[in-house]
């Protein structure tokens, strides 16, 4: 029987990163070398906190530990660099040196993590604990797992003397959760020249769990851009007890309900025509119908009316603007004078952001309601599909996880992958890591991932690192 993906998109779209859980309590696994050498980077960088608050976390302790380990593991100083904005915002990038046949390879994780509250946990979010299967702690997905992966098989790449065919190069980054203005796009506007690359493995995507087992990987290969936009209304005021015929926090709703009513026309690119086009494989007949009706008409209504439905599927279908905020007045016996909504919009790629604007205004048909400024946003193509690196996922996916579908999609939420593909570098969000997605966590309370989950990913992404940096034979 064919099964919705609404629960997969829910957790693998929503966010830059994913949460999930394991399907059932197991006992404490045996960790083989490998697997004990990341164990024990994962539990360091867990335990030193990177929360992105000001004053709490800091990225920098965490780089010059990850720093620590390479120079340990044989890096020369000359390939590892410590370099940030502030002194409490340092990304670390390393290169391993490979033949140079090739244009680099980028490894991208944010070492950064969202504020956790110790007391509404059940465990302590800095310390790794492990229980019934599962490790739990604040990043132990979002997005600690990926970071201490990428470390752990860079120092066993070395260890090994691996020569690939390129070189692979590791960026782990901070300000990911905040704007990766310091992180991600302060080295591709400063030090660009460290990461270039051919393109970049990145966080974003991986695997579905369906009943415990494998069901689909899904690969990012693109992402919307998110940007507020202010609605005010101004208004002379007065006393509460002589009401005037003109009132600011009505015009203002009167607005936002029109604005409510209102959906932007379906758009598609390459990455999400392959999402529809694979999903519908493994879609309820309503749904599949629907999807491969919009692949041969993007203009048919009946539909995107049935798609639109599924607020996840919506979302992939076109540009979203949502109000989010709402305040309005200043006193309790007082006509408001001021009424303000934020309107947080995530839109398709390549969309212009005055645009977005400009039908906003259209929409509220009021010039009474401003509406600020479109933010400067450089805008994003989708990564390209090519087969160098789709089918080694695909092979690499079949061999490990009994030939699931391998699925790309348009993330709607945000990764540092934007900054990538707005300096030049195509990047894939990529794992390996398959979850359960009825168990989502990430930014949440007891944040965990499944233990076997972080070493299938570990070992997924060895190889496919492997597979992308050793050059085939010519036949």
């Amino acid at each position: 029987m064919k099964m919705s993906l609404r629960a997969l998109t829910a957790a693998a779209l929503a966010i830059c990163s994913v949460a999930f859980a394991a399907p059932r309590a197991r006992a404490q696994m045996t960790l083989n070398p490998h697997q004990q050498a990341l164990h024990d980077i994962y539990k360091e960088l867990i335990e030193t906190n990177t929360e992105d608050s000001a004053g709490v976390g800091s990225v920098t302790k965490a780089s010059e530990q990850i720093a620590a380990r390479f120079r340990a593991a044989g890096y020369p100083e000359s390939d590892i660099h410590l370099l940030g904005p502030t002194p409490d915002k340092h990304s670390i990038v390393v290169r391993l040196h490979g033949t140079g046949a090739r244009k680099p390879l980028l490894l991208l994780a944010h070492l950064d993590v969202v504020m956790a509250l110790p007391s509404d946990w059940t465990t302590d979010p800095f310390k790794l604990v492990e229980k019934d299967g599962y490790y739990y702690a604040r990043g132990s997905i979002d997005d600690k797992a990926m970071a201490s992966i990428f470390v752990a098989n860079m120092i066993r790449y070395k260890k090994e003397g691996f020569v690939p065919d390129r070189d692979i190069i590791l960026a782990l980054t901070p300000d990911e959760e905040k704007s990766g203005q310091l992180g991600a796009n302060w080295l591709v506007q400063n030090h660009k020249d460290l990461i270039d690359a051919a393109y970049a493995i990145n966080e974003g995507g991986g695997g579905s769990l369906k009943n415990g087992k494998p069901f689909l990987q899904a690969v990012q290969a693109t992402e919307k851009a998110f940007t507020n936009f202010t609605l005010t209304v101004r208004n002379p005021g007065g006393h509460s007890s002589v009401p005037r015929p003109d009132n600011a926090i009505y015009q203002l709703a009167e607005g936002l309900v029109r604005f409510e009513h209102f959906k932007f026309p379906v758009q598609l690119n390459d990455v999400t025509r392959a999402f529809f086009s694979g999903t519908a494989a493994i879609e309820t007949p309503a749904n599949a119908a629907a999807m491969r009706a919009l692949l041969r008409n993007p203009n048919d209504a009946a539909a995107a009316a049935t798609l639109s439905k599924d607020a996840r599927y919506n979302s992939m279908l076109r540009t979203t603007c949502v109000a989010t905020r709402l305040s309005g007045g200043h006193a309790d016996n007082a006509l408001p004078q001021t009424a303000t909504a934020l309107v947080n919009c995530r839109v398709f790629p390549n969309v212009p952001i005055d645009s977005v604007r400009n039908t906003i205004v259209r929409v509220l048909a009021d010039t009474g309601i401003a509406v600020s400024p479109s933010e400067k946003m450089d805008p994003t193509s989708p990564s390209p599909l090519t087969p160098e690196l789709m089918e080694p996922i695909k092979t690499l996916t079949r061999q490990m996880f009994n030939d699931v579908p391998v699925i790309p999609f348009m993330s709607t939420g945000a990764t540092d992958g934007r900054y990538l593909r707005a300096g030049g570098i195509p990047t894939y969000g990529v794992s390996g890591l398959f979850l359960d997605p009825a168990d989502v966590r990430a930014h949440g309370r007891d944040e965990r991932v499944p233990q076997k989950s972080l070493y299938d990913s570990q070992e997924f992404l060895y190889q496919l690192v492997k597979m992308l940096s050793t050059e085939k034979p010519k036949v």
